[in-house]
């Protein structure tokens, strides 16, 4: 896996890759000092993961990580922040960053969420998703027509998406196999147009269809 790293401070950078390349499946192609240089390696290179920081010279993370998205959607983005929650990580993860997690992580835990980012399963750092959740909710009104595209059973997949339940949790809790449930989740994120689970809760909150109990409620019919 092709990881670049976008971090404004030198030595962060070196002991981010150390850190990072302690995996074998990890290799840190490029790391650079803003957010500019970030974007032109992602369009001359394949880059699987970009490690962000949010606040750097020439191009801030967030217009990075938006330019990033555009030009390489297969490229995920993963924001790398000393702020525990506020307006510019709400922007990063509207722009398109898959996941985030603070600076004090352990090397453990940031390696996999590299690899998680990667695969595609990413979540918020743990009490992360709170914090940001709590900014979108803003007492959002219920859209009717919101999960319109799902089948009963898909609803029931993104609730539990929506709920942080992984999987193979997905998968106990409806009696599924683990690739009936990856299925069902492609098929549920192509029908909304979510990149990934990450914006599945943002998609669930903003629209005012967030799951209670770990399950949708059945969606009103429109008239």
């Amino acid at each position: 896996m092709r990881v670049l790293l976008a971090e404004d401070q030198a030595m962060l950078r070196g002991a981010l890759r150390a850190l990072l390349e302690v995996d074998p499946g990890i290799e840190v192609a490029f790391d650079v000092g803003d957010g500019a240089a970030a974007v032109e390696l992602v369009r001359a290179h394949r880059i699987d993961v970009v490690l962000m920081d949010l606040r750097m010279p020439r191009l801030d993370g967030v217009r990075a990580t938006a330019e990033i998205t555009r030009l390489a959607p297969a490229t995920r983005v993963l924001v790398l922040t000393t702020f525990d929650a506020d307006e510019l990580v709400v922007a990063a993860i509207r722009a398109g960053a898959c996941g985030y997690v603070t600076k004090d992580i352990r090397p453990a835990a940031l390696r996999q969420a590299v690899l998680d980012v990667a695969d595609g399963s990413a979540a918020l750092a743990p009490g992360v998703a709170e914090k940001v959740i709590g900014l979108l909710r803003q007492a959002p009104v219920a859209d009717p027509d919101a999960l319109a595209p799902l089948t009963a059973r898909e609803r029931e997949i993104f609730g539990l998406i929506v709920a942080g339940r992984s999987n193979d949790e997905i998968g106990a809790k409806l009696h599924l196999t683990r690739n009936t449930v990856k299925t069902h989740v492609r098929a549920v994120l192509g029908k909304l147009g979510l990149r990934d689970r990450v914006h599945a809760v943002i998609y669930a909150y903003e629209h005012g269809v967030a799951p209670r109990d770990g399950f949708l409620s059945p969606p009103r019919i429109s008239p």
